[in-house]
């Protein structure tokens, strides 16, 4: 059975909140601002706004709140995140400032980094520990090891001088502009290269000589980004992904107990205890800039500021013609349509890896690739773009049950399984029609390297991007509400502020960008604050 803390009401009902009052009451009271869209950055945004004094409604489309990071129960007695799987760029001030861990937010540490295996039975354990993980690549490729410390330490570089702990982070408040960036890399070549130009092959050949040791880490610069590791700029969704600060550990991700959605639960808590009024199932049909919203079925509500924490495609659509042209081209512009396809996965044992035998080994505790060839990564990118499936996937995977035996039936496990590239629509049928085929390509792209893959499996949900698209009402099913390569992010990013009065941004096509971070919601948040005086 799923523990939850007496204290969390939105986890007691894995976030299905319905209407804390008619449609009708609600619309009669007065609001000073409406969070159109209970993601985790909407309810961060209006847990913030309240506690500021703000009177505020969110009005939550689906049943269940937490958009992409949710908790479901795909399968009977299996409660999994139909999207989001892991923690890592949750910012440490909004888990402060909210008091999350006396709501019950708890993480493991995925110390035991990353292991990747490969079919000549080699593999590697890459820990989140220096010494250990040094260990294991003196022994993989003794000649890297100079060049390893070396693209560790140029990371480590980046996160201290853009996303040092404290006030001097640039994640929060308005997205510094490229010379301000450049300032604080000083003289630091290899830094800005990493940042603004470099694909993840040029990121890894600079360093490492070793053909597997660089195929090891190629997929970690493209998570969620519909680009080859070989074109330009891949190399900053690696540092992207390597900024965090969570639990004070520079770079580590990590398990929420109880799931990924737990973070909207405790959030929301953190909103209606502040006195923000949560509804869900209400869909918003139109956005009126400083007036308020219009409802699917008609009904006006009113309030002076409307944030939205909807993709901007979807809150293009919602504003119609009151649009600002530039705005409405800034959006247009960025490119939003997803590659990547989700599993959530029940087994019946853990993948026994040949490389390292074993059904509860140590690899199982932190993350592991499937990896690709040079040749495979192109040729899946180039077929996804023709709208097929490749010949093979990369896949990441994250088993949330050897942490937490609270999400999963006695003697089973969940996988949560990330992969890419697909189409988002296939040059012929349907992703129904393709659905059992992505389903196969990924068990197989993932048990060529295991001893009993297909045969744990007992069941498997496959999220194509329209599936993630339909379920959270993503544009595209792009995880992210658009890319994160250079050119969309910092200050070419969407601001929390828009050109039209009235009307703010808190979802992850604001800064920092995407993820589960919820400080996009903050910085929302004291945008309007800050307006209202």
């Amino acid at each position: 059975m799923n523990e939850i803390p007496e204290f969390s009401r939105a986890a007691a009902s894995l976030g299905l909140l319905g209407l804390p009052a008619p449609i009708a009451e609600l619309a009669a009271r007065r609001w000073d601002a409406i969070v159109v869209g209970a993601g985790h950055n909407g309810l961060a945004c209006a847990a913030y706004l309240a506690r500021g004094g703000q009177r505020v409604l969110v009005l939550e489309a689906r049943e269940r709140i937490g958009g992409a990071c949710t908790v479901e129960e795909p399968f009977p007695g299996v409660k999994m995140s139909p999207c989001a799987y892991l923690a890592g760029l949750l910012h440490p001030l909004v888990i402060e400032e909210l008091g999350l861990p006396a709501r019950g937010f708890e993480w493991t540490p995925a110390a035991n980094g990353l292991f990747v295996p490969f079919l000549d039975g080699r593999s590697i354990q890459l820990w989140d520990d220096d010494a250990r993980c040094e260990a294991e690549v003196a022994a993989f490729a003794p000649g890297d090891l100079p060049g390893f410390r070396a693209m560790g330490d140029v990371i480590r570089r980046l996160r201290d001088a853009l996303r040092p702990p404290g006030a001097g982070d640039t994640w929060l408040g308005d997205a510094p502009t490229r010379e301000q960036i450049e300032e604080r890399l000083g003289n630091d070549a290899e830094a800005r290269a990493v940042l603004f130009d470099w694909s993840m092959a040029e990121f890894v050949e600079h360093y490492l000589r070793d053909e597997q040791l660089q195929a090891a880490y190629l997929g970690q610069g493209v998570i969620g980004t519909n680009a080859s590791p070989f074109d330009k700029g891949t190399a900053s969704v690696r540092f992207h992904h390597s900024s965090g600060r969570l639990g004070g550990m520079p770079g580590m991700w990590g398990y929420v107990k109880g799931g990924m959605g737990m973070v909207s639960f405790y959030l929301c808590d953190a909103a209606r205890e502040a006195g923000a009024v949560v509804a869900a199932g209400v869909p918003v049909a139109q956005i009126l800039p400083g007036e308020g919203v219009v409802l699917a079925g008609g009904e006006r509500i009113f309030a002076p500021v409307v944030v939205s924490n909807a993709d901007p495609r979807v809150t293009l659509r919602l504003l119609g013609v009151q649009a600002e042209a530039g705005w409405q081209a800034q959006v247009a512009a960025m490119p939003i349509e997803g590659c990547t396809v989700k599993l959530n996965v029940l087994l019946r044992e853990l993948p026994n890896f040949v490389a390292r035998p074993g059904t509860n080994e140590p690899h199982h505790y932190g993350q592991i690739n499937a990896p690709l060839t040079a040749n495979e990564w192109k040729q899946g990118f180039a077929a996804a773009r023709a709208g097929q499936l490749p010949q093979k996937l990369w896949c990441e995977l994250y088993f949330q049950s050897v942490h937490d035996r609270s999400v999963v039936p006695e003697g089973m496990h969940t996988m949560s399984v990330f992969a890419q590239y697909v189409p988002y629509k296939f040059a012929e049928g349907s992703w129904d029609d393709h659905r059992q085929a992505a389903r196969d390509l990924a068990i197989s792209s993932i048990g060529r390297y295991c001893s009993n893959l297909p045969g744990a499996v007992a069941e498997a949900q496959v999220l194509g991007p329209p599936d993630i698209e339909e379920k959270v009402g993503l544009t595209g099913g792009h995880i992210f509400q658009g890319e994160i390569l250079p050119e969309f992010m910092w200050s070419k990013r969407l601001s929390a502020r828009t050109p039209m009065a009235g009307l703010y941004m808190c979802g992850a096509c604001t800064h920092p960008g995407g993820s589960v971070i919820a400080v996009n919601g903050r910085n929302a948040a004291m945008a309007v604050l800050a307006d209202r005086k």
